[in-house]
């Protein structure tokens, strides 16, 4: 039996570090191998599975809390002024939105629909920051109305809207302008958003002059600078030279007389899907004090993935196996219009058993697939795993973080249920989309004219 996982990517080169299902049990404190099977807290799975379905996103409360506090301590021991400003387009989810802000959190918001669930939440609009390279003017007009606390402009076309639709409104905008540095966060092509080829934020040799003309714009006031790199960056020397940029551009902006209150420093920090190496939030707080800690000037952190992708799972359950002339496929009803990552990033996901005897059972690779009818409905290829019969249920790990935010209806599949875990108690808090709720809202052009009843048999 194999202790190690050797995953095939689909690209056809080898994993050989990946780690075995032990590593990524002990890795992950929320989830535990009891005499039931694997649990989420003190949940079994297997509970999950028949109290709700499959799939169902499985959350657990604690690891959020942990997480969270993990990150909120690093800062606050490192001395920084700093505050958790939760990015809503990980997982916004009203029940951990809910549980972050009454932690204290913040939102970083990229939408209308965010902000409404950030306000749901009960995030006060002081608290919000709207970010995004494509805010709508009915976007922004909602924004102002609510009284959000900082909006992060792209553009200079983007200050020249917003500083007309204030005016007409009657009211003042604080503005942070989102610089891009020319940094390559060395992450997935798809997440990168610090380059300049990338379709975010404001050139950095463009800064101080388009500051210096907020500062003279009729119903703006800027408060400071923004940066965000990326997403999934396990490295801090993207992280260094970003924040020596921004702080040089602070101090710029200072010795030119104009005001600034804050740096808003986005978030972007990785997770060890597969065991790699990352950085310890300390770490990061450590970079942040290194290169930002001497202006003091208040920071805004705005971490999402950090916070809830190790804190979910996906729970699923075999459909059938099915052996090909040169694969085996383990066939899962969950597909990738419940987790895109795979498919769209070629993203690696720990999957575990949960009956007990399966970890105990021999290993050979197997591609794990869903029903839909693409072949890039691949959760892993050539991945070690024990013979898995119809109704065996295995757990897709870390994705608590763009899993269910990114799903979809694809192949008219309803929406997954989610559920929320929290030491011995579990709670949906996403009910199981049905068909017809699925459906709801269609109708037929008058032309069609009334839908007729199915043809019978």
């Amino acid at each position: 039996m194999r202790t190690r996982f050797e995953e095939r990517t689909r690209s056809g080169s080898e994993d050989h570090g990946a780690p075995g299902f032990r590593s990524l049990l002990a890795a992950r404190p929320h989830l535990a191998l009891t005499a039931v099977g694997l649990a989420v807290e003190a949940v079994p799975l297997a509970r999950v599975a028949v109290s709700h379905g499959t799939p169902t996103w499985v959350y657990s409360a604690a690891a959020i809390h942990t997480r969270y506090r993990a990150m909120s301590v690093a800062l606050a021991e490192a001395g920084l002024d700093a505050r958790i400003h939760y990015a809503l387009k990980a997982n916004d989810s009203l029940a951990v939105v809910t549980q972050l802000a009454r932690q204290g959190a913040g939102a970083d918001v990229v939408s209308d629909g965010e902000r409404r669930i950030a306000r749901q939440a009960g995030i006060a609009p002081r608290d919000i920051v709207f970010s995004g390279v494509g805010k709508t003017e009915a976007e922004l007009r909602a924004a102002l109305a609510d009284g959000v606390g900082q909006i992060n402009v792209e553009s200079a076309e983007e200050l020249a809207m917003l500083s007309a639709i204030a005016r007409g409104m009657g009211v003042t905008a604080k503005v942070a302008l989102r610089i891009n540095p020319d940094v390559d966060a060395g992450t997935h092509a798809k997440i990168t958003t610090g380059l300049a080829e990338n379709k975010f934020g404001i050139p950095s040799t463009d800064a101080l002059a388009l500051y210096s003309h907020a500062a003279a714009l009729p119903g703006i006031v800027p408060v400071g600078l923004a940066m965000h790199i990326g997403s999934q960056i396990t490295s801090l020397a993207p992280f260094r030279s970003a924040y020596s940029l921004l702080a040089a551009l602070a101090r710029e902006v200072r010795s030119a007389g104009l005001p600034i209150a804050l740096l808003d420093i986005g978030g972007g920090l990785g997770i060890p899907y597969a065991g790699e190496e990352v950085p310890s939030a300390s770490a990061y707080a450590a970079v942040v004090k290194e290169t930002l800690g001497a202006l003091g000037l208040r920071l805004v952190v705005e971490p999402g993935r950090w916070i809830v992708g190790p804190a979910g799972v996906l729970l699923a359950r075999v459909v059938l196996q099915k052996q090909g002339e040169h694969r085996r496929f383990v066939i899962l009803d969950a597909a990738m219009n419940d987790l895109i990552r795979p498919s769209l990033y070629d993203a690696w996901h720990g999957i575990l058993p949960v009956t007990p005897a399966r970890w105990r059972a021999p290993l050979s690779p197997a591609d794990v697939v869903g029903p839909v009818c693409e072949t890039g409905d691949t959760f892993a290829s050539a991945r070690p795993l024990p013979d898995l019969g119809p109704g065996e249920l295995v757990a897709i790990l870390d994705a608590g973080a763009y899993g269910a935010v990114m799903s979809s209806t694809y192949n008219a599949r309803p929406l997954a249920a989610a559920v929320m875990v929290s030491g011995t108690a579990d709670a949906v808090i996403r009910p199981r989309q049905s068909f017809e709720a699925m459906r709801a809202g269609e109708v037929l052009p008058p032309w069609l004219g009334p839908l007729l009843p199915p043809p019978e048999r």
